[in-house]
């Protein structure tokens, strides 16, 4: 089984790409600054690397840098900065392939798994992401990589109807008729209200996107 090495100081981000990876079958390691990141190549046991440009003691390139020097293994360089001179020093520092934030996990699991395959690590067949919710309905309850949100029945309610439903958009008035049950005097407002208190449990709170106008809509993102 592949393993994936992440460094990423950003740990929303580091999360997030972690369980994608893993969710394909691969398995995963985290290092938040450069230093770290060339130590763990040095050490073994890493087949592929996913490299912020921007970290604390050693920035990406630095990294590539000192990387090949003794190591050929895949590196994808992950950044903000777009512009062409970033792009070309981060493909002349030794990087493989570059991806620009904000970036799908989708995309970058199709990267990696290109990238496996040239450089001859076993790839497990072809799988599509599986988001990190499960929604236990018997039990109320929405888990996040096997642990439940702290959330009230109604927010219970809302939040599994739009897991159920990713990318739909749904009217603050949709939502009020899911919410009715447990409080029939409630207003749209109110539905913002527990919107909010929903997003404060969430692991990435921007899974959960307003839709100006409209109302709400849920992005495995």
């Amino acid at each position: 089984m592949p393993t994936i090495l992440i460094v990423e100081d950003d740990t929303k981000i580091a999360a997030l790409l972690a369980d994608y990876m893993r969710a394909a079958g691969w398995q995963t390691r985290l290092a938040a600054d450069g230093r770290s990141a060339v130590d763990a190549i040095r050490h073994g046991g890493v087949d592929l690397v996913l490299l912020d440009l921007m970290l604390p003691e050693l920035d990406g390139i630095g990294v590539c840098r000192e990387v090949r020097a003794f190591s050929q293994l895949p590196i994808i360089m992950l950044t903000a900065r777009v512009d062409e001179i970033d792009r070309l020093l981060g493909l002349d520092s030794g990087a493989d392939d570059y991806v620009c934030k904000p970036f799908s996990p989708r995309e970058v699991v199709a990267r990696v798994r290109v990238h496996l395959r040239r450089s001859g690590a076993s790839v497990a067949a072809p799988t599509a992401p599986v988001p990190p919710f499960q929604i236990d309905r018997a039990g109320m309850r929405v888990l996040h990589q096997g642990a439940a949100l702290a959330l009230t029945p109604l927010e219970f309610r809302l939040l599994a109807e739009l897991i159920d439903n990713p990318s739909r958009v749904y009217t603050r008035q949709q939502l009020l008729d899911f919410a009715h049950q447990d409080q029939r005097d409630i207003s749209d407002r109110t539905v913002d209200s527990h919107i909010k208190n929903i997003r404060r449990k969430l692991p990435d709170a921007e899974c959960l996107q307003s839709v100006y106008g409209v109302g709400y809509r849920f992005e495995f993102l």
